[in-house]
């Protein structure tokens, strides 16, 4: 269901800082210059990020990665994401997702001091396949949302901070993140109903919230995946929204 053509598809922390700067002659992508400070969980254009730390703590994952810098063809960034993966008490097709990022800039670094900027959490790649996307309103109620393929993504503000993304079969996957506090960016990239998770198309899903990531700084928050057919996804929905509506980041700096 997830697709990984590349370290910036997966299911992953992402995260934006600083200034946008043209780093094209230190060999920056120039598809994606100018560009701010992006640590991506997965990796850089070109070449993926490696956990140090990925162990089993009784029934939850727990991963600790140095993230790559998504511009840049193989520069680290000066953070650390660790990550706790576990399933949701008595919701058997539902996992909760901790993030926990740590930012360790050096005070002269390229990008400046603080500036608010859009924060992911997470990003999402979907495979192609998973094309019709939809809303939770509550109460069994849901919104289609359809935007051309992009990017440019479409955006959309869903009211239980949940969207769900469907098959041709209704089987289908939903991203509950209760810390995003703006519109969410979604739609396909390209055309083409692939269920290849190595496939260039595919459906992106990211619930955004915006925040001022200091140099030093830590940041957490929390969100849930919950997959099967159509009705399943809507009642689990509804128990996370009455458990954790009021759930939001939790940021801080020394």
């Amino acid at each position: 269901m997830v697709n990984v053509a590349d370290p910036g598809r997966l299911i992953q922390q992402s995260y934006y800082a600083g200034k946008l700067l043209d780093r094209t002659s230190a060999g920056q992508n120039p598809n994606w210059s100018p560009w701010a400070w992006n640590p991506i969980q997965g990796g850089g254009v070109g070449s993926w990020a490696a956990a140090s730390e990925f162990r089993r703590e009784d029934m939850t994952l727990y991963s600790e990665t140095t993230p790559k810098l998504w511009d840049m063809p193989d520069e680290k960034g000066q953070a650390l994401m660790r990550q706790w993966v576990s399933h949701e008490h008595l919701i058997p097709n539902a996992v909760v997702v901790q993030c926990e990022f740590v930012s360790l800039r050096d005070k002269k670094d390229f990008w400046g001091g603080t500036i608010t900027n859009p924060q992911e959490v997470p990003a999402c790649y979907f495979t192609r396949n998973f094309a019709t996307v939809k809303s939770y309103l509550g109460s069994g109620r849901c919104r289609k949302e359809s935007h051309p393929p992009g990017p440019l993504w479409g955006k959309t503000k869903p009211p239980r901070k949940a969207l769900a993304c469907f098959d041709g079969v209704a089987h289908g996957i939903a991203v509950f993140s209760p810390s995003s506090t703006q519109h969410w960016n979604f739609g396909p990239h390209s055309n083409g109903l692939s269920d290849d998770p190595t496939a260039g198309p595919c459906m992106h899903v990211a619930p955004i919230d915006r925040a001022n990531l200091a140099l030093r700084s830590t940041y957490r928050y929390r969100y849930w995946l919950v997959v099967g057919v159509e009705s399943l996804i809507e009642s689990s929905l509804e128990i996370l929204w009455a458990r954790y509506a009021d759930e939001r980041v939790v940021a801080t700096e020394p």
